[in-house]
C-alpha cells in the first residue's frame, strides 16, 4: 500500500485510560482520565497540562494513584472527560466543553477506597490501583512558540505499591498478571476500545521470563 504525508492535530496512536487520583487542598479528592502514559520498571511517566487541578495537586503533595480501568467502564470514564478540578477553567479546557466539578467520584459513580502508602485514595471499581509518589517534573514543548512553552509537562513517579484483583491473577506466580484476564480500556484516537477477546497473537517477547526484568532496590 503506499504512503502520503499526513498532519494530525493529535498522536494518540492507542495507549491505556489511567484514572489519576489526587487530593486537593481542602483533603478533598481530585479523579483526572488520561491517556498518555507509559511505563518503564518501577516508574511511570504521565504526560499532562501543566495547568490542570492533577498537576496542581502533584506538585503540592507528591502523591496519587494510578486506577486502570477495564473495558466495561465506559460510563465512568465518559462521566469524567469533560470535566476539570479546576474551579477556574482554564480557557483552553473551556473552549472544548469542560465544565467545574467538585466532587468526580459522584459524578462517576465510583467509590473512595483507602491507599496505604499515599494519601490520595484508590478507585474501587478499578482492577489494578497503583499508589505512586513523584520523583521528577519535565517541561515539554520548549521548542515550540511562547505561547505553549512550559504548557505540557512529563510527570516521572515511582510506583511504591501495586494492588490487582485476585481473578487478574497468574495461576501458578506470586506477582504476575495473566494477560488473558486484563482486560484494559484502550484509548485510540480519542475513541474508546477494548481488546478482542481469545488468545493473544504469538510473542517473541512472552518467552523471556519476567523476573529479568525487575530492576535492582
Amino acid at each position: 500500500m503506499p504512503h502520503s504525508p499526513i498532519n494530525p492535530a493529535i498522536l494518540y496512536w492507542g495507549t491505556p485510560v489511567v484514572l489519576i487520583t489526587t487530593t486537593n487542598e481542602d483533603s478533598t479528592s481530585n479523579i483526572s482520565p488520561i491517556s498518555s502514559a507509559f511505563w518503564l520498571g518501577d516508574h511511570c511517566m504521565l504526560g499532562l497540562a501543566a495547568y490542570s487541578q492533577t498537576v496542581i495537586n502533584l506538585q503540592r503533595t507528591k502523591q496519587c494513584v494510578l486506577n486502570l480501568p477495564s473495558d466495561d467502564m465506559t460510563a465512568a470514564i465518559n462521566a469524567l472527560a469533560c470535566t476539570t478540578g479546576t474551579k477556574d477553567v482554564p480557557s483552553g479546557k473551556a473552549q472544548r466543553g469542560y465544565r467545574y466539578e467538585k466532587d468526580k467520584f459522584s459524578v462517576a459513580g465510583l467509590t473512595e477506597q483507602a491507599s496505604e502508602r499515599v494519601a490520595p485514595p484508590r478507585i474501587q471499581e478499578c482492577p489494578a490501583q497503583m499508589e505512586a509518589e513523584v520523583v521528577g517534573i519535565y517541561e515539554m514543548m520548549r521548542d515550540g512558540p511562547e505561547s505553549i512553552s512550559g504548557s505540557l509537562l512529563a510527570i516521572e513517579v515511582k510506583v511504591l505499591r501495586t494492588y490487582v484483583e485476585d481473578r487478574l491473577r497468574l495461576r501458578g506466580y506470586e506477582n504476575r498478571v495473566d494477560p488473558l484476564a486484563w482486560r484494559p480500556m484502550i484509548m485510540s484516537f480519542q475513541h474508546l476500545f477494548g481488546l478482542k477477546e481469545g488468545k493473544p497473537e504469538e510473542s517473541t517477547l512472552a518467552r523471556i521470563e519476567e523476573e529479568l526484568y525487575r530492576l535492582p532496590k
